[in-house]
């Protein structure tokens, strides 16, 4: 059986340095979410900035390093659906930094994401990933505002979370959005109900 490359283990108290460093001295609007059991983990909640679409929503990003890393840029992903012209439909993030302008020797992962999260301000519709989002934006920005903003307010508004403080995780009440979930269905029944009396 053939085994898959991995990454260089001498990354890893790197990686997990530049990840702490971020917690103590934060970029605005990007929460970095450490994970002790696997330091490759790396993601960051982004926080949509303000005078743009993607305002009040909170979009999960994730860096996928290669096992040629830092040779090679890793993937940019974003986990919360979007509408943004640099992003794909499967979340694929295309910015120069993880492409042409990627430099292995003198890379951080602060940039990285301050990279990300400028890129929710200025988008760069002449390489899109999404030709519908990079067409409208050129085209008629109007549409593409209320477009992002609609998605925004769909996938990424904020939810009611308890945080662990332990690990920096945040968990979601399973059972409370269950219940949620069942009371809204309840109530299509009994308004169907309702509904069928009358007739």
């Amino acid at each position: 059986m053939i085994q898959e490359p991995q990454i260089n283990p001498q990354l890893g108290p790197i990686i997990a340095k530049q990840l702490q460093m971020m917690i103590k001295q934060p970029i605005d609007g990007v929460h970095v979410i450490f994970n002790e059991q696997d330091v490759y983990d790396i993601q960051a909640d982004i926080d949509g900035p303000v005078d743009t679409p993607f305002q009040g929503g909170v979009f999960r990003c994730k860096l996928i390093l290669p096992p040629q890393f830092p040779q090679m840029a890793p993937k940019g992903l974003f986990n919360t659906k979007i509408f943004h012209p640099n992003v794909s439909e499967k979340g694929e993030i295309c910015v120069n930094t993880l492409k042409k302008d990627w430099n292995p020797i003198q890379w951080s992962l602060k940039h990285i994401f301050e990279v990300i999260k400028c890129l929710l301000i200025v988008p760069f519709p002449e390489s899109s990933l999404n030709e519908e989002a990079g067409k409208l934006f050129m085209e008629n920005y109007d549409e593409y505002f209320k477009r992002a903003k609609l998605l925004t307010s769909i996938y990424a508004l904020k939810q009611e979370a308890n945080v662990l403080k332990g690990n920096n995780q945040i968990v979601f009440d399973e059972a409370d959005k269950k219940n949620k979930v069942n009371q809204i269905q309840q109530k299509k029944e009994n308004d169907q109900k309702k509904w069928l009396k009358r007739i």
